[in-house]
C-alpha cells in the first residue's frame, strides 16, 4: 500500500466561469468530471509538467482521483482532483490544473473553480450538503475566502459550507 500524503492546496482560482473558458477566443466549453483510470494517469508525470505525483495519489485507497475534461474529449485532462468521502463531509486532498492551463499563457481558465465545484456537488449528491474541507497554503487563505466563499476555521483548515457550495454548484452545473 502506498504511503498517505498530506498536502496544502496551492492553486489560484483564476475565475469562476461557465465550465472552462478558452483564454484566446473567450469561448466556453462544457466539461465533465470522470474517475481517473490507470491509462489516464500514465501520462500525468512530473516529466510532462505536472507538479504532483499523481500515480502515488491514484494508488491510495482512501480517496478517488478525478479528471476534468471537455465533453467529447475525455483523453485530454484539463485538471485533476483527489477527493475522499469522510462520511459527514468530503475532503479535497489535492487539485492541479494541467500544465498547459497554468501561468499567463494558459489555454483555459476556470479549471480550479470547476474542480472545487465538483467536490461540492459530489458532497451534495451524497447527502453532505456540499460540505468540503481542505488545507490551504497560508498565502491563499484569503483568496479562497473571496473566490470560493470558503471559511477559514484555524491553522490551514478551510471549509466550504452549504451556502457557498450551492453557489459553486450552480455556477458550474445545470441543476
Amino acid at each position: 500500500m502506498a504511503k498517505k500524503t498530506t498536502y496544502t492546496i496551492d492553486i489560484k482560482v483564476d475565475g469562476l466561469t461557465n465550465s472552462i473558458q478558452n483564454t484566446i477566443s473567450g469561448d466556453s466549453f462544457e466539461t465533465e468530471v470522470l474517475v481517473v483510470s490507470m491509462e489516464d494517469i500514465s501520462g500525468v508525470t512530473k516529466a510532462n509538467g505536472w507538479k504532483f505525483d499523481w500515480k502515488t495519489e491514484f494508488r491510495l485507497t482512501d480517496r478517488t482521483v478525478y479528471k476534468l475534461s471537455i465533453v467529447g474529449n475525455p483523453t485530454i485532462i484539463q485538471g485533476l482532483a483527489s477527493i475522499s468521502n469522510f462520511g459527514d463531509h468530503f475532503y479535497l486532498h489535492l487539485v492541479e490544473s494541467a500544465p498547459f492551463n497554468l501561468g499567463r499563457k494558459k489555454l483555459y481558465e476556470g479549471v480550479p473553480g470547476n474542480l472545487f465545484a465538483f467536490a461540492c456537488k459530489l458532497s451534495w449528491d451524497n447527502g453532505n450538503n456540499g460540505i468540503v474541507a481542505f488545507q490551504s497554503k497560508t498565502k491563499l487563505i484569503e483568496h479562497y475566502e473571496n473566490t470560493l466563499g470558503a471559511t477559514h476555521i484555524g491553522g490551514h483548515k478551510m471549509i466550504i459550507f452549504p451556502d457557498a457550495a450551492l453557489k459553486l454548484i450552480r455556477q458550474y452545473f445545470k441543476t
